[in-house]
């Protein structure tokens, strides 16, 4: 079952609320905190469609009517949502450790991350792997000589965490690195022209279509031998992080213009509704278009779309919510801070409930909605529960 988990949580993850901030105009967007819930609410919405859509991963529960719509939907959310988690990971770190230090930064990183990470991995998906396993070892030598020994630790859907662990830790590493030659607090970076942006949207096209030749998408590896990545993915990540941590110094989350962000939504938001088009009509009218990997042009197209989707929506979604959503209610504010326990714990509601409605008729939609309706509350009270547990609020 866990390592089923994984693959399909392969676009999953928000960014680990951060509690620090830049400067003083970048001080707890309301923006920021309405995209981490609904980033979240979608986060939760795409792993409750694994059980009834046509993905690409392995789900622990599967109902044997599809619902074609869903492929669309996985594969759109693909293209953009982690990218997003990733800036957004990356626009509070050096603010983070700009307030904290290097010292109080890798503590913070470390119980935020790394306790959560270690916690859920050993704790839960440990415990289940070896209620599945012959138990012919006390848990605790189960852990040490066959979960962790012999390399059958899953992380599932951590696997985010952990990358933004590794981020975190390089960033700590180059702040330590740099801090006698480079002006990092005064440095103030423009604003991205339009050239610059579609530069950077080739750049990033080229570069996924390189990497899925030889890594297609759903793929994993562990890199290192320890680190668990769908590497066709890693492009978009790792860039996004780092424009983040530029972006953060930029100001450029309260500075882009309303039109430009609004005008890259606009792009982003046709481009996937292309995609929808392309995949519920068939691929009419040019069947085996795009591809997910390999050698060839349907690799470089899909490639290309997908950079144009992930540009135009992680521009455009932080602008428009700056624009339109500045003051969000009082339902908006208590979840916002319950957004990162929902992540870590979402699962659990999901599976739950997919495995309720496994022996039921109704259709592969109904399910979906009816798993997405309770699953989304369910997460976000639950992590409100474990936040008021005493100690735990600064860890989730």
């Amino acid at each position: 079952m866990l390592d089923q988990i994984r693959g399909a949580a392969a676009q999953s993850l928000p960014a680990a609320p951060a509690r620090d901030t830049v400067a003083a105009p970048a001080a707890r967007l309301a923006a920021i905190d309405t995209l981490r819930v609904l980033l979240t609410a979608l986060v939760i919405a795409h792993h409750a469609g694994q059980a009834y859509g046509p993905t690409g991963g392995r789900w622990p529960v599967f109902n044997a009517e599809r619902a074609a719509v869903l492929g669309p939907f996985f594969a759109v959310n693909a293209a953009f949502f982690m990218g997003l988690f990733f800036l957004l990971a990356g626009f509070f770190t050096p603010g983070a450790y700009d307030r904290k230090g290097a010292l109080g930064f890798l503590r913070d990183r470390l119980l935020r991350l790394g306790l959560p990470f270690a916690v859920i991995t050993l704790g839960m998906f440990g415990l289940l792997a070896y209620l599945g396993s012959d138990r012919t070892l006390s848990f605790p030598a189960f852990l040490r000589d066959v979960y962790i020994g012999q390399g059958q630790y899953e992380v599932g859907h951590l696997w985010f965490v952990l990358h933004l662990l590794v981020y975190a830790g390089a960033y700590w590493l180059w702040r330590l690195a740099t801090a006698q030659r480079v002006p990092v607090a005064g440095w103030q970076p423009g604003l991205p022209g339009q050239r610059a942006i579609v530069g950077y949207m080739l750049i990033l096209a080229g570069a996924t279509a390189l990497v899925r030749i030889w890594y297609p998408i759903d793929r994993w590896e562990r890199v290192l031998g320890l680190i668990p990545a769908e590497i066709a993915h890693v492009p978009q990540y790792a860039s996004l992080f780092v424009i983040g941590v530029i972006a953060a110094r930029g100001g450029w989350l309260e500075r882009m213009p309303a039109r430009v962000g609004l005008g890259w939504l606009l792009i982003g938001a046709y481009a996937g509704a292309a995609r929808y088009a392309y995949s519920l009509t068939g691929g009419w009218p040019l069947p085996g278009l795009l591809a997910g990997g390999g050698a060839g042009w349907p690799t470089m197209i899909w490639s290309l779309w997908e950079a144009l989707i992930c540009v135009g929506l992680c521009i455009g979604l932080p602008v428009f919510l700056r624009e339109y959503a500045s003051r969000p209610g009082a339902l908006l504010r208590a979840l916002a801070p319950n957004a990162y326990g929902a992540y870590l714990i979402h699962i659990v509601p999901v599976v739950v409930l997919q495995q309720a409605l496994a022996g039921s008729t109704l259709p592969p939609l109904a399910k979906f909605a009816g798993v997405v309706v309770a699953a989304v509350p369910a997460s976000f009270l639950i992590a409100a529960a474990i936040r008021a547990i005493p100690g735990l609020r600064r860890a989730v």
